[in-house]
């Protein structure tokens, strides 16, 4: 058994279902062993490095395992850095094993040397480690694989050329070697009982408490509902946890920040005690005013507590093990006129999105393509957006229900994992239908190639079902409306705009479904075919750039850069402004339990 060949087995004895991975030199030893193992654990081949990365991430995501992903020495080690870190900032686990030339030519300048333990040490800074002897590859990959899962970050292992092809050899009971097992016991930790107490005390004074969940709260739905109601609170989530609880639930406001929702803002802007879970929401203006309310904070991480908030208590506990411990000391809100209000405004928010899903637009209102997905929704589908316009629509349109799944790049923000993020989901739940959202910017980007990938592994899916909306608007629209918003510039048509393609008909050529949608008449017609299909679905949809991505606060200064973008020459002034006009107006239009006058 050569050293290629022992980690192969160990990552099976860990349980690894697939290596996603692209290959090369730096790797033929590890490529070797793949054949002599009847390519277990499965090798998935994406079209480029940085998409086995977003895949192995999609997939610890969805599956709530640890993702793994390789690639080989020099360029292809290089290729997985942005993936990698889009795992380290949503801290999700992911091990990367990688090759290096041979250790004879280290130090010679040799063909793709590079000098890896310095590249990827902030990546991979929990734990990054090259094996150089065979004794010492168990006692290293399994610390990865430890490290990765219990603090949910990026590990690395790095083994030359060289080393894979050498004889293993266990290592042995002497001074020197470090033996090794696998196997990480679950653990919840919680806090002590006078934390409890000081959370219950600040919680119990509070007559207007909002919550606030990330993530970090998704295995702790049952308590966060129960506390809500206990306290008789508003619930917003972070856009890294809008599957932490469902959207049917009338006091959840839905998401926060930029991309959130008017009942998340209003909420946020006029409660007196804050209770945060699992979430390191980064936009501390999306919070109460400092002074204005008493804060506690809830997080697994004791590095993330305290962040963004003078929060009065912080608690390092599980999420769902805290909660427990502290509901028996909550008091029961009677009053809950609070509650209500949050009901009414988030009633009327929806209302507002209908509205402005309805507005007219040249030639398809982007909102009108998500809003209409969301009643058709499968309540077991696997969601993904891409960073960009797309994810407003995302966070904004579609409400989680039943047991759906839905993640994008929260943290990074990195353009193009969209589809990759679907293709792992696929490999974790094989029998579920996914479908990802994303911009033209991004489809062109990533999003084209990765369609290959979906032909090549789609067959073997149990449900066939993976549909690519894209968002085609010929615009990197995001970084347009930011322009306009916070320069007051107009739109630099040399880096916003983009050549149209025919993605559906791409897709066609591949073996794939497509349709191009051009007519709002034909988007639920669209999006209905697309769900039917017995195999993976692009839909073009031909989207109109002019349709702000209104933030839920948009101040006057906004407003005021935004026109004078347009004073400036925006190409595309007239319909900026007339959208802008009709999406805005459906915010004071009255709504149903409102005052008409």
């Amino acid at each position: 058994m050569k050293v290629s060949d022992h980690l192969l087995k160990r990552l099976r004895e860990w349980e690894v279902e697939y290596v996603f991975a692209y290959p090369g030199d730096g790797i033929n030893g590890l490529l070797a062993a793949w054949s002599r193992a009847d390519d277990k654990p499965r090798f998935i081949q994406s079209r480029h490095e940085e998409m086995s990365a977003f895949q192995a991430v999609g997939y610890a995501k969805f599956s709530h395992r640890t993702g793994v992903c390789a690639a080989t020495s020099g360029p292809g080690a290089i290729h997985l850095l942005n993936g990698l870190y889009d795992a380290k900032l949503d801290h999700v686990p992911v091990v990367a094993i990688v090759g290096q030339t041979d250790r004879s030519a280290m130090g010679g300048a040799y063909q793709q040397e590079v000098d890896l333990l310095s590249l990827y040490k902030d990546v991979a800074s929990d734990f990054c480690e090259m094996v150089t002897v065979p004794q010492q590859l168990p006692g290293v990959l399994d610390r990865a694989m430890r490290v990765a899962t219990a603090r949910r970050t990026v590990t690395a292992v790095i083994i030359p050329a060289d080393v894979q092809d050498l004889p293993y050899e266990a290592p042995t009971h002497e001074f020197k070697m470090v033996p090794s097992s696998q196997g990480l016991g679950r653990f919840a930790p919680v806090p002590a009982d006078e934390e409890l107490a000081r959370c219950a005390e600040v919680l119990n004074a509070g007559e207007r408490v909002a919550m606030l969940v990330g993530q970090g709260a998704r295995h702790a739905r049952a308590e966060v509902e129960e506390v809500a109601e206990v306290l008789g609170a508003g619930v917003a989530k972070a856009l890294l946890g809008k599957d932490v609880l469902p959207d049917t639930l009338p006091y959840v406001t839905g998401s926060i920040g930029l991309l959130g929702t008017r009942p998340s803002y209003e909420m946020m802007r006029d409660c007196d005690t804050l209770l945060v879970v699992g979430s390191s929401f980064p936009y501390s203006q999306f919070l109460p005013d400092f002074g204005q309310a008493r804060g506690v904070q809830i997080d697994v991480d004791p590095s993330l507590v305290g962040l963004r908030y003078p929060f009065e208590v912080n608690v390092v506990g599980d999420a769902a093990e805290t909660l427990k411990r502290l509901l028996p000391l909550l008091e029961r809100k009677t009053d809950r006129a609070w509650r209500d209000s949050v009901e009414q405004s988030n009633e009327r928010w929806w209302e507002v999105l209908e509205r402005r899903a309805k507005v007219p637009a040249d030639p398809v209102n982007p909102e009108l393509v998500v809003h209409t997905l969301d009643s058709l929704l499968p309540d077991d589908v696997i969601l993904a957006a891409d960073s960009g316009s797309a994810a407003n629509w995302y966070a904004r349109h579609l409400r989680m229900r039943g047991s759906m799944r839905g993640s994008l790049s929260g943290t990074l923000a990195t353009m193009g994992p969209g589809v990759p993020y679907v293709i792992g989901a696929k490999f974790a739940f094989p029998e579920r239908p996914a479908i990802a959202i994303v911009g033209d910017g991004a489809m062109q980007m990533n999003g084209m190639a990765e369609l290959i990938t979906v032909a090549k592994y789609y067959r073997e899916w149990t449900d066939p079902r993976l549909i690519v909306a894209v968002l085609n608007n010929q615009d990197l629209n995001q970084v347009t409306w930011e322009m306009r918003a916070l320069e007051g510039m107009p739109q630099f048509e040399e880096s916003q705009r983009l050549p149209d393609v025919r993605y559906a008909d791409f897709a066609v050529g591949l073996g794939l479904s497509g349709l191009r949608v051009e007519s709002p008449d034909d988007v639920e017609p669209a999006w209905r075919q697309a769900l039917a299909a017995d195999r993976p679905f692009v839909i073009d949809f031909r989207t109109d750039p002019a349709v702000p991505p209104i933030p839920p606060h948009a101040t006057l200064d906004q407003a005021k850069a935004t026109a004078s973008s347009v004073l400036h020459g925006d190409s595309d002034r007239a319909s900026v402004v007339r959208q802008g006009l009709k999406a805005k107006i459906q915010d004071f239009l009255p709504g149903k339990g409102r005052d008409k006058g």
